[in-house]
């Protein structure tokens, strides 16, 4: 397939491709070009022009194009095309690539909705302020520039959703830089809405490997922001980028999240909030699932022995086949990054219960018991795979400190019947979102979303984007009255 740079489908200029592979046997499944210095050069004039084109759109007519996209991906032949890519270069089942769809429509449906009723300004009374009586006061809500949406290999079209829309109907243009693992979903979305009648220079997509074009990006002085989601350590370098040139900047990254089990925790349910997410959905590559299981002592046994139960019946195989669970990691390297980081915790002296066997990119369920707090995986390693690291606690004092002892602070949950451990969780775990007995991998469409520490700068959500990637103009008529 072809980026699109100036509203045309085109290669690379040197003529450099890369492939995209399918995960579960390595076979090409197709290329995509690898855009050069000049090619983003290219892309980054187009947008500055095409944000001027696209901001002069009346807000009813982006909304109009918008709708009308999802309706285009909603029809079933184009679903069912879309499905064949997705799952074939993530791995995926495909029965389960089929539901990121009705989250696709519902997010746009809710920013279209939201950007109704929140892009509005303020009006200020007439002599609210001594001296100030014949002046009238007001504020709108005017676009950025040019945004760059730098969108992971997890969750493609959900991302595509959250960051191109709301970008979109701000009257911002856009430059898309899609993994390099998964690029072809989003190439085909982008094909769509180009078709819907969103103008060429202000929608493009640039492919290639993604640490030097994102620098190419994210640097340029040209660019009004940022939306990036992805590792830690990538969004450190983004945001050194963008700072430098104090641009606006979302970044939702890394996390470590702790599910807390407290002794009063009906088990069985406890096993089901557990799993998921970090088994039966995406393989567990999720940055918001939890990944640090803290269970009382007291339960510690009857836990982890359903646990183990539960996790064994899992089917992992052959995404085409209806019955299958779980499919592979995003790439055989994500798998055997997730096997280095399992043998490390057990030569640190974790005992492995559960799985730990890499064939290619498949990396099944995987409990590891005795885990304490002075292995690597109970602090700040994130293990982007369907990992159980089960750590035993005491007392609740002492499982908030432990799940705070992290550089990360994206997602935390506990499960208690007991409202005041509740509360006294809620307010003391350093986490953006706290789930009272759920699993940590909640997501409202209206919330804010975001997190603590080194898991991100910003917020997240239908009105929260939709403020993010606007600025505030005052306007002043000087003794109007």
């Amino acid at each position: 397939m072809k980026m699109y740079i100036g509203g045309k489908a085109c290669d690379a200029s040197d003529g450099g491709i890369l492939n995209v592979t399918y995960p579960v046997t390595g076979e090409v499944i197709d290329t995509v070009p690898v855009a050069t210095h000049e090619d983003v050069e290219r892309a980054l004039a187009f947008s500055v022009e095409g944000h001027r084109e696209w901001d002069a759109v009346p807000l009813h007519r982006r909304m109009a194009i918008l709708s009308e996209f999802v309706e285009k991906v909603m029809q079933e032949d184009t679903r069912n095309r879309l499905t064949d890519t997705l799952y074939r270069e993530m791995g995926r089942p495909r029965k389960e690539c089929y539901g990121d769809f009705m989250i696709l429509k519902n997010h746009i449906e809710g920013f279209i909705s939201a950007a109704r009723n929140n892009l509005t300004g303020t009006v200020l009374p007439f002599g609210g302020e001594a001296g100030k009586e014949h002046d009238f006061d007001v504020t709108i809500r005017q676009s950025l520039g040019p945004i760059v949406c730098i969108i992971p290999f997890n969750a493609p079209m959900t991302l595509f959703a959250k960051k191109v829309a709301p970008a979109l109907l701000t009257g911002n243009s856009v430059i898309v830089k899609p993994a390099s693992d998964d690029p072809l979903t989003i190439l085909m979305l982008g094909e769509l809405l180009l078709q819907c009648g969103v103008p060429g220079k202000a929608f493009q997509i640039v492919t290639g490997r993604g640490e030097q074009i994102g620098d190419w990006l994210t640097a340029d002085k040209r660019i009004a922001g940022v939306s990036f989601t992805g590792s830690t350590e990538a969004g450190a370098k983004v945001a050194a980028n963008a700072g430098r040139n104090l641009k606006f900047q979302s970044l939702e990254l890394g996390g470590n999240a702790p599910l807390i089990i407290c002794e009063d925790a009906d088990v069985d349910y406890a096993v089901n909030e557990a799993i998921a997410g970090r088994a039966t959905f995406i393989s567990g590559q999720i940055c918001t699932v939890a990944k640090r299981f803290l269970v009382h002592r007291s339960i510690h046994d009857a836990f982890t022995e359903k646990l183990v139960e539960r996790l064994s019946s899992i089917r992992v195989g052959d995404p085409l086949d209806p019955e299958t669970q779980m499919g592979t990691l995003i790439s055989e390297k994500a798998a055997k990054r997730v096997e280095e980081q399992v043998n490390l915790t057990v030569s640190q002296g974790a005992k492995l219960l559960l799985g730990g066997v890499r064939k290619g990119a498949f990396y099944g369920p995987t409990v590891l018991d005795g885990v304490d707090s002075s292995m690597d995986i109970a602090h700040d390693v994130e293990v982007f795979g369907p990992v159980f690291p089960i750590i035993t606690f005491d007392t609740v004092e002492e499982a908030i400190a432990l799940a705070n002892d992290t550089k990360y602070g994206l997602g935390s949950g506990i499960i208690t019947n007991n409202m005041k451990i509740a509360m006294k969780a809620a307010v003391e775990l350093q986490a953006g979102n706290v789930v009272i007995n759920g699993q940590t991998f909640y997501r409202n469409l209206l919330t804010p979303f975001g997190g603590y520490k080194e898991s991100g700068v910003g917020r997240e959500g239908q009105t929260a984007t939709l403020l993010a990637m606007t600025q505030i103009k005052n306007i002043v008529f000087k003794n109007i009255l």
